[in-house]
Parts: C-alpha cells; sequence; structure tokens
C-alpha cells in the first residue's frame, strides 16, 4: 500500500518528539545527529522538511537522482531498494544491508537502521544529501 506524506503524517500520528528538530548540541561536529536512528517517522520529517524542492524523489527524478543511502560511518552508498531488492523509486528501509538494520518487524522490513544511516540520492555515480540534490536541482 503506498501512502502519501500526508496520510503518513496523519495515519502515524506522529509524536511531539518525533516532530522536534534536532539541536546543534545534539550534534557531532554539527553534522550526524547523536544517536538518532533512521526510521519511517525520519524519512517522513526530511521529506517534509524538502517538500517541494529538489530534496525528495518526485522531484528530482526527471533529472537523473535515483533514491540512495550513505552510512557515514564506512562511506558506503547503496540505493533504495525494496524489500525483494528491486530498485525504488523512493526511500525504503526495506533494501538496506543486513548490517545497516537495527530492528526488523515480525514478518522481516526494516523498521530503523544505524543513526549513521542517511537518506540521499545518487547521480552520476555521486551520492549529494538531500540538501545537495534540492541545490543542484535548484541551479538547474
Amino acid at each position: 500500500m503506498s501512502l502519501s506524506i500526508k496520510e503518513l503524517s496523519a495515519s502515524q500520528s506522529l509524536d511531539h518528539a518525533a516532530n522536534q528538530r534536532v539541536n546543534e548540541s545534539d550534534s557531532i561536529d554539527g553534522a550526524l545527529p547523536a544517536l538518532r536512528l533512521m526510521d519511517g517517522s525520519r524519512l517522513v520529517r526530511e521529506n517534509i522538511e524538502h517538500m517541494g524542492g529538489g530534496g525528495v524523489s518526485q522531484n528530482n527524478h526527471d533529472q537523473g537522482f535515483r533514491a540512495a543511502f550513505r552510512d557515514d560511518a564506512t562511506g558506503t552508498v547503496v540505493l533504495a531498494r525494496f524489500q525483494d531488492g528491486t530498485p525504488a523509486p523512493m526511500h525504503l528501509l526495506d533494501g538496506l544491508p543486513d548490517d545497516w538494520v537495527v530492528e526488523r518487524s515480525d514478518t522481516g522490513r526494516a523498521v530503523t537502521a544505524k543513526p549513521s544511516v542517511v537518506a540521499g540520492f545518487v547521480r552520476w555515480g555521486r551520492f549529494y544529501t538531500r540538501k545537495e540534490a534540492a541545490e543542484a536541482v535548484e541551479n538547474e
């Protein structure tokens, strides 16, 4: 089943803590949020933050961007994939490497990933953060 960002927000009733932005004091060197696991609510918050710009898949796909994840601890980049391994057109946790996944549901779906995992995009062999992708789309 596919849900829009608004439907996801309404159906999941994101709690107050999930909607709060991370303070600079909660990050390491102002970049990596401390102990903040990658999960579905984080992906929704990031989509809302970048809505209307090139930091979301639906607004940058035509420019050659593909949804991807990077593990900042290792620098490893993988394309977003469905649980069966086929490339996904949006960010999904299901296709992440097993060693990136912290928690799975009873049905085997990835629920949370390591805090070092960052959602972004790949284009022409280069990883872009959501912010970098948004800037690239805006400047084209």
